[in-house]
Protein backbone atom coordinates (compact mmCIF):
# COMPACT_ATOMS: atom_id res chain seq x y z
CA UNK A 1 0.00 0.00 0.00
CA UNK A 2 1.49 3.65 -0.69
CA UNK A 3 1.82 5.35 2.24
CA UNK A 4 -0.68 7.98 3.20
CA UNK A 5 1.70 10.53 3.16
CA UNK A 6 2.63 10.45 -0.45
CA UNK A 7 -1.10 11.38 -1.77
CA UNK A 8 -0.50 14.56 0.47
CA UNK A 9 2.46 15.25 -1.32
CA UNK A 10 0.38 14.96 -5.10
CA UNK A 11 -2.18 17.27 -3.25
CA UNK A 12 0.60 19.93 -2.41
CA UNK A 13 2.48 19.28 -5.68
CA UNK A 14 0.07 18.35 -8.40
CA UNK A 15 -3.10 20.16 -7.13
CA UNK A 16 -2.02 23.99 -6.38
CA UNK A 17 -3.97 26.47 -6.31
CA UNK A 18 -3.74 28.35 -9.23
CA UNK A 19 -7.32 28.46 -11.49
CA UNK A 20 -7.40 25.74 -14.03
CA UNK A 21 -8.52 26.04 -17.59
CA UNK A 22 -11.62 26.38 -19.59
CA UNK A 23 -12.54 27.58 -23.17
CA UNK A 24 -13.18 31.62 -22.61
CA UNK A 25 -14.72 33.05 -25.95
CA UNK A 26 -13.91 36.38 -26.26
CA UNK A 27 -13.97 37.55 -30.30
CA UNK A 28 -12.62 40.94 -29.68
CA UNK A 29 -9.07 39.69 -28.75
CA UNK A 30 -8.34 39.60 -31.68
CA UNK A 31 -7.97 43.29 -32.24
CA UNK A 32 -4.81 43.30 -29.32
CA UNK A 33 -3.49 39.49 -29.69
CA UNK A 34 -1.89 37.41 -32.10
CA UNK A 35 -4.16 34.28 -32.66
CA UNK A 36 -3.25 30.89 -32.98
CA UNK A 37 -5.27 28.14 -34.85
CA UNK A 38 -5.40 24.26 -33.28
CA UNK A 39 -7.51 21.43 -34.73
CA UNK A 40 -8.75 19.29 -32.21
CA UNK A 41 -9.83 15.66 -32.41
CA UNK A 42 -11.16 14.14 -28.99
CA UNK A 43 -12.63 10.58 -27.11
CA UNK A 44 -13.53 12.82 -24.45
CA UNK A 45 -17.65 12.35 -23.99
CA UNK A 46 -19.49 15.70 -24.78
CA UNK A 47 -21.14 17.61 -21.70
CA UNK A 48 -22.75 20.81 -20.72
CA UNK A 49 -20.09 23.72 -19.88
CA UNK A 50 -17.83 26.02 -21.25
CA UNK A 51 -16.02 23.14 -23.05
CA UNK A 52 -18.29 20.66 -23.79
CA UNK A 53 -16.19 17.77 -23.28
CA UNK A 54 -15.05 16.58 -19.68
CA UNK A 55 -13.38 13.50 -18.25
CA UNK A 56 -15.64 10.81 -19.46
CA UNK A 57 -14.67 8.27 -22.17
CA UNK A 58 -16.77 8.54 -25.63
CA UNK A 59 -16.84 5.48 -27.61
CA UNK A 60 -16.89 7.98 -31.14
CA UNK A 61 -14.41 10.63 -31.71
CA UNK A 62 -15.17 14.48 -31.93
CA UNK A 63 -13.78 17.19 -33.62
CA UNK A 64 -12.92 20.70 -33.66
CA UNK A 65 -10.80 24.32 -34.61
CA UNK A 66 -10.21 26.76 -31.76
CA UNK A 67 -8.85 29.90 -32.67
CA UNK A 68 -6.76 30.81 -29.43
CA UNK A 69 -5.46 34.63 -28.30
CA UNK A 70 -2.02 34.77 -27.45
CA UNK A 71 -1.34 37.63 -25.13
CA UNK A 72 1.15 40.24 -26.15
CA UNK A 73 1.63 41.04 -22.24
CA UNK A 74 4.04 37.91 -20.66
CA UNK A 75 7.36 36.66 -21.43
CA UNK A 76 7.80 32.69 -23.17
CA UNK A 77 6.53 29.86 -21.42
CA UNK A 78 3.34 28.86 -19.82
CA UNK A 79 -0.57 29.77 -20.18
CA UNK A 80 -1.84 32.53 -18.04
CA UNK A 81 -5.89 31.54 -17.27
CA UNK A 82 -8.46 34.56 -16.50
CA UNK A 83 -9.10 34.15 -12.62
CA UNK A 84 -12.43 33.42 -11.53
CA UNK A 85 -14.91 35.80 -11.32
CA UNK A 86 -13.14 38.46 -13.12
CA UNK A 87 -13.26 39.37 -16.41
CA UNK A 88 -10.97 38.28 -18.84
CA UNK A 89 -8.26 40.66 -19.97
CA UNK A 90 -7.03 39.52 -23.20
CA UNK A 91 -3.54 41.42 -23.42
CA UNK A 92 -2.49 39.09 -20.49
CA UNK A 93 -4.50 36.18 -20.16
CA UNK A 94 -5.08 33.28 -22.94
CA UNK A 95 -9.08 33.30 -23.99
CA UNK A 96 -10.31 31.95 -27.43
CA UNK A 97 -11.67 33.88 -30.33
CA UNK A 98 -13.64 31.17 -32.22
CA UNK A 99 -14.56 27.63 -31.74
CA UNK A 100 -15.81 25.50 -34.46
CA UNK A 101 -17.08 22.33 -34.15
CA UNK A 102 -17.02 20.08 -37.02
CA UNK A 103 -19.80 17.01 -37.71
CA UNK A 104 -17.60 14.69 -38.43
CA UNK A 105 -14.21 13.09 -39.16
CA UNK A 106 -14.83 13.97 -43.18
CA UNK A 107 -15.92 17.96 -41.83
CA UNK A 108 -12.57 17.64 -39.91
CA UNK A 109 -10.42 16.35 -42.53
CA UNK A 110 -12.11 18.88 -45.19
CA UNK A 111 -11.30 21.65 -42.59
CA UNK A 112 -7.57 20.19 -42.04
CA UNK A 113 -6.64 19.97 -46.01
CA UNK A 114 -8.16 23.56 -46.47
CA UNK A 115 -5.56 24.66 -43.91
CA UNK A 116 -2.02 22.82 -45.35
CA UNK A 117 -3.33 24.69 -48.61
CA UNK A 118 -2.32 27.86 -47.32
CA UNK A 119 1.22 26.59 -46.55
CA UNK A 120 3.96 27.09 -48.87
CA UNK A 121 5.16 23.73 -50.60
CA UNK A 122 7.49 21.69 -48.71
CA UNK A 123 6.06 23.18 -45.14
CA UNK A 124 2.84 21.46 -44.93
CA UNK A 125 3.20 19.30 -41.88
CA UNK A 126 0.79 18.83 -39.14
CA UNK A 127 2.29 19.01 -35.34
CA UNK A 128 0.66 16.36 -32.67
CA UNK A 129 0.58 17.08 -29.64
CA UNK A 130 -0.84 14.67 -26.97
CA UNK A 131 -1.31 16.07 -23.49
CA UNK A 132 -0.56 14.34 -20.24
CA UNK A 133 -1.69 13.47 -16.72
CA UNK A 134 -4.18 15.63 -15.03
CA UNK A 135 -4.98 18.17 -18.09
CA UNK A 136 -8.53 19.58 -18.65
CA UNK A 137 -10.33 20.04 -22.02
CA UNK A 138 -9.27 23.28 -22.35
CA UNK A 139 -5.64 23.07 -21.07
CA UNK A 140 -4.32 21.09 -23.63
CA UNK A 141 -5.54 23.30 -26.55
CA UNK A 142 -3.91 26.26 -25.19
CA UNK A 143 -1.00 24.65 -24.35
CA UNK A 144 0.01 23.58 -27.59
CA UNK A 145 -1.40 26.93 -29.20
CA UNK A 146 1.45 28.36 -26.59
CA UNK A 147 4.19 25.78 -28.02
CA UNK A 148 3.06 26.69 -31.53
CA UNK A 149 3.70 30.08 -31.14
CA UNK A 150 6.51 30.03 -28.12
CA UNK A 151 8.50 28.12 -31.16
CA UNK A 152 7.15 29.95 -33.76
CA UNK A 153 6.32 26.27 -35.04
CA UNK A 154 5.23 25.62 -38.80
CA UNK A 155 2.65 23.72 -40.11
CA UNK A 156 -0.68 23.10 -38.68
CA UNK A 157 -1.09 22.30 -34.64
CA UNK A 158 -3.65 19.88 -34.13
CA UNK A 159 -4.52 18.36 -30.40
CA UNK A 160 -5.55 15.06 -29.73
CA UNK A 161 -7.77 15.47 -26.27
CA UNK A 162 -8.04 11.98 -24.83
CA UNK A 163 -10.21 11.59 -21.41
CA UNK A 164 -7.91 12.42 -18.32
CA UNK A 165 -9.88 13.21 -15.06
CA UNK A 166 -8.02 16.38 -14.64
CA UNK A 167 -7.83 15.76 -11.07
CA UNK A 168 -4.74 15.04 -9.35
CA UNK A 169 -5.76 12.54 -7.18
CA UNK A 170 -6.93 10.15 -9.84
CA UNK A 171 -3.74 8.73 -11.67
CA UNK A 172 -5.46 5.53 -11.97
CA UNK A 173 -7.88 6.87 -14.22
CA UNK A 174 -5.73 8.44 -16.43
CA UNK A 175 -3.59 5.55 -16.66
CA UNK A 176 -6.37 3.46 -18.01
CA UNK A 177 -7.71 6.58 -19.93
CA UNK A 178 -4.14 6.32 -21.54
CA UNK A 179 -4.80 2.53 -22.72
CA UNK A 180 -8.54 3.49 -23.97
CA UNK A 181 -7.32 6.16 -25.89
CA UNK A 182 -4.92 4.27 -28.06
CA UNK A 183 -7.34 3.73 -30.92
CA UNK A 184 -8.20 7.53 -30.81
CA UNK A 185 -5.34 8.39 -31.62
CA UNK A 186 -4.71 5.93 -34.48
CA UNK A 187 -7.70 7.38 -36.05
CA UNK A 188 -6.71 10.60 -35.77
CA UNK A 189 -3.60 10.13 -37.01
CA UNK A 190 -5.66 8.08 -40.18
CA UNK A 191 -7.75 11.26 -40.82
CA UNK A 192 -4.82 13.87 -41.20
CA UNK A 193 -2.70 11.12 -43.27
CA UNK A 194 -5.54 11.27 -45.31
CA UNK A 195 -5.30 15.14 -45.88
CA UNK A 196 -2.14 14.16 -47.12
CA UNK A 197 0.46 16.41 -44.68
CA UNK A 198 3.76 16.59 -45.96
CA UNK A 199 4.99 14.64 -42.68
CA UNK A 200 3.31 14.24 -39.37
CA UNK A 201 5.59 14.98 -35.89
CA UNK A 202 4.58 13.74 -33.22
CA UNK A 203 4.39 15.53 -29.45
CA UNK A 204 3.88 14.21 -26.62
CA UNK A 205 3.77 14.74 -22.73
CA UNK A 206 3.97 13.16 -19.36
CA UNK A 207 1.31 10.06 -19.81
CA UNK A 208 0.63 10.88 -23.14
CA UNK A 209 3.90 9.56 -24.12
CA UNK A 210 2.60 6.07 -23.44
CA UNK A 211 -0.24 6.76 -25.48
CA UNK A 212 1.50 7.85 -28.27
CA UNK A 213 4.02 5.11 -27.78
CA UNK A 214 1.64 2.34 -27.58
CA UNK A 215 -0.26 3.79 -30.53
CA UNK A 216 3.07 3.60 -32.57
CA UNK A 217 3.20 -0.06 -31.57
CA UNK A 218 -0.07 -0.64 -32.67
CA UNK A 219 0.39 0.97 -35.75
CA UNK A 220 3.38 -1.36 -36.58
CA UNK A 221 1.44 -4.61 -34.99
CA UNK A 222 -1.01 -3.00 -38.18
CA UNK A 223 1.32 -2.57 -40.58
CA UNK A 224 0.23 0.49 -41.08
CA UNK A 225 2.85 1.65 -43.67
CA UNK A 226 0.63 4.88 -44.88
CA UNK A 227 0.42 6.40 -41.52
CA UNK A 228 3.60 5.07 -40.36
CA UNK A 229 5.43 6.74 -43.51
CA UNK A 230 4.04 9.80 -42.74
CA UNK A 231 5.82 10.46 -39.21
CA UNK A 232 8.44 12.46 -39.79
CA UNK A 233 9.29 12.83 -36.14
CA UNK A 234 8.43 12.32 -32.80
CA UNK A 235 9.09 14.42 -29.35
CA UNK A 236 8.46 12.94 -25.81
CA UNK A 237 8.36 15.42 -23.16
CA UNK A 238 8.69 14.35 -19.83
CA UNK A 239 7.65 10.66 -20.69
CA UNK A 240 5.76 8.99 -17.91
CA UNK A 241 6.66 5.66 -19.17
CA UNK A 242 8.23 2.54 -17.32
CA UNK A 243 11.78 2.33 -18.76
CA UNK A 244 11.42 -1.43 -19.21
CA UNK A 245 8.11 -1.20 -20.56
CA UNK A 246 9.36 1.99 -23.50
CA UNK A 247 12.14 -0.70 -24.39
CA UNK A 248 9.47 -2.94 -25.19
CA UNK A 249 7.26 -0.40 -27.11
CA UNK A 250 10.49 0.27 -29.32
CA UNK A 251 11.50 -3.15 -29.94
CA UNK A 252 8.37 -4.17 -31.29
CA UNK A 253 7.82 -0.55 -33.41
CA UNK A 254 11.14 -1.37 -34.87
CA UNK A 255 12.63 1.58 -36.87
CA UNK A 256 11.64 4.63 -34.59
CA UNK A 257 10.43 7.50 -36.84
CA UNK A 258 13.21 10.11 -37.14
CA UNK A 259 14.42 12.40 -35.47
CA UNK A 260 12.93 10.74 -32.11
CA UNK A 261 13.54 13.10 -29.26
CA UNK A 262 13.50 12.42 -25.46
CA UNK A 263 13.37 15.60 -23.25
CA UNK A 264 14.37 14.47 -19.67
CA UNK A 265 14.77 15.96 -16.17
CA UNK A 266 16.67 14.60 -13.01
CA UNK A 267 14.52 17.78 -10.86
CA UNK A 268 10.87 16.21 -12.54
CA UNK A 269 9.55 15.98 -9.12
CA UNK A 270 6.32 14.68 -10.35
CA UNK A 271 8.03 11.85 -12.26
CA UNK A 272 9.51 11.13 -8.95
CA UNK A 273 6.43 10.57 -7.08
CA UNK A 274 4.76 8.78 -10.41
CA UNK A 275 7.93 6.61 -9.61
CA UNK A 276 7.37 5.92 -6.05
CA UNK A 277 3.70 5.12 -6.79
CA UNK A 278 4.75 2.25 -9.37
CA UNK A 279 7.64 1.29 -6.95
CA UNK A 280 10.35 1.87 -9.25
CA UNK A 281 13.14 4.36 -8.85
CA UNK A 282 13.00 6.20 -12.13
CA UNK A 283 10.77 6.95 -15.13
CA UNK A 284 11.99 7.52 -18.92
CA UNK A 285 11.17 10.93 -18.38
CA UNK A 286 13.80 11.21 -15.34
CA UNK A 287 16.38 8.87 -16.74
CA UNK A 288 19.64 9.42 -15.58
CA UNK A 289 22.05 6.71 -17.64
CA UNK A 290 21.40 7.06 -21.80
CA UNK A 291 23.48 3.51 -21.79
CA UNK A 292 19.83 2.10 -20.74
CA UNK A 293 18.31 3.02 -24.55
CA UNK A 294 21.68 2.23 -26.08
CA UNK A 295 20.11 0.24 -28.68
CA UNK A 296 17.54 2.83 -29.49
CA UNK A 297 18.31 5.52 -32.42
CA UNK A 298 17.33 7.99 -29.98
CA UNK A 299 18.76 11.85 -28.28
CA UNK A 300 18.08 12.35 -25.14
CA UNK A 301 18.13 16.04 -24.13
CA UNK A 302 18.18 16.74 -19.95
CA UNK A 303 16.97 19.69 -19.25
CA UNK A 304 17.80 19.53 -15.53
CA UNK A 305 19.51 22.63 -15.13
CA UNK A 306 16.28 24.93 -16.84
CA UNK A 307 13.88 23.00 -14.60
CA UNK A 308 11.67 24.85 -11.76
CA UNK A 309 9.52 24.07 -9.37
CA UNK A 310 7.27 20.89 -10.11
CA UNK A 311 9.86 20.65 -13.14
CA UNK A 312 7.43 18.52 -15.35
CA UNK A 313 7.33 20.45 -18.34
CA UNK A 314 10.70 22.55 -18.87
CA UNK A 315 10.54 22.52 -22.29
CA UNK A 316 7.51 24.54 -22.65
CA UNK A 317 7.74 26.57 -19.19
CA UNK A 318 10.94 27.50 -19.13
CA UNK A 319 11.83 31.04 -20.81
CA UNK A 320 15.80 30.77 -21.00
CA UNK A 321 15.01 27.08 -22.52
CA UNK A 322 12.56 28.49 -24.78
CA UNK A 323 14.84 31.11 -25.92
CA UNK A 324 18.06 29.03 -26.21
CA UNK A 325 16.47 26.52 -28.64
CA UNK A 326 15.14 29.23 -30.57
CA UNK A 327 18.22 30.93 -31.03
CA UNK A 328 19.99 28.25 -32.61
CA UNK A 329 16.92 26.99 -34.52
CA UNK A 330 17.04 23.57 -33.38
CA UNK A 331 13.21 22.96 -32.53
CA UNK A 332 12.71 24.24 -36.21
CA UNK A 333 15.11 22.04 -37.82
CA UNK A 334 13.49 19.38 -36.31
CA UNK A 335 10.18 19.95 -37.72
CA UNK A 336 12.00 20.52 -41.63
CA UNK A 337 13.72 17.04 -41.56
CA UNK A 338 17.21 18.07 -40.26
CA UNK A 339 17.03 16.55 -36.82
CA UNK A 340 19.96 18.12 -34.62
CA UNK A 341 22.34 17.15 -37.46
CA UNK A 342 25.02 18.97 -35.90
CA UNK A 343 24.85 18.83 -32.12
CA UNK A 344 27.85 20.15 -31.09
CA UNK A 345 25.78 23.69 -31.91
CA UNK A 346 23.80 23.09 -28.44
CA UNK A 347 25.28 24.12 -25.20
CA UNK A 348 26.27 21.16 -23.50
CA UNK A 349 27.69 17.73 -22.51
CA UNK A 350 27.58 15.65 -25.14
CA UNK A 351 27.77 11.82 -24.28
CA UNK A 352 27.15 8.78 -26.78
CA UNK A 353 26.43 5.33 -26.07
CA UNK A 354 26.20 3.06 -29.13
CA UNK A 355 22.75 4.37 -30.97
CA UNK A 356 21.58 6.84 -28.43
CA UNK A 357 22.86 10.29 -27.50
CA UNK A 358 22.36 12.31 -24.83
CA UNK A 359 23.05 15.75 -24.58
CA UNK A 360 23.23 17.63 -20.92
CA UNK A 361 21.48 21.45 -21.76
CA UNK A 362 23.27 23.90 -20.18
CA UNK A 363 22.08 28.03 -20.49
CA UNK A 364 24.15 29.61 -22.30
CA UNK A 365 25.07 32.59 -19.33
CA UNK A 366 26.43 29.03 -17.20
CA UNK A 367 28.77 27.83 -20.08
CA UNK A 368 30.44 31.86 -20.81
CA UNK A 369 30.93 31.78 -16.81
CA UNK A 370 32.63 28.24 -16.72
CA UNK A 371 34.69 29.92 -20.28
CA UNK A 372 36.13 33.14 -18.59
Amino acid sequence: MVPRFLFVCLIVVLGGCAPRGVITLMPQAAEVAVTRTVFVGTTRAAEAGPDGFGPDRARTAHFGRYDIAIPPRREPGGVAWPRPGRTPDPASDFVTVAAEPFADAVDFRRGLRGALATKPAGGRDVMVYVHGYNTRYAEGIYRLAQLAHDFDLPGVAVHYAWPSAGKPLVYAYDRDSALYARDGLEALLTEITASRPDRIVLVAHSLGSAVTMETLRQLSIGSRRDVLSRIGGVVLISPDIDIDVFRAQARRIGALPQPFFIFTSRRDRALAISALLTGQNERLGNVTEVSELAEFDVTVLDVSAFSTGLGHFALGDSPALIRLLSVLGDVSAAFNRDPWARPGLLPGTILTVRRATQIILQPLETLAEEVD
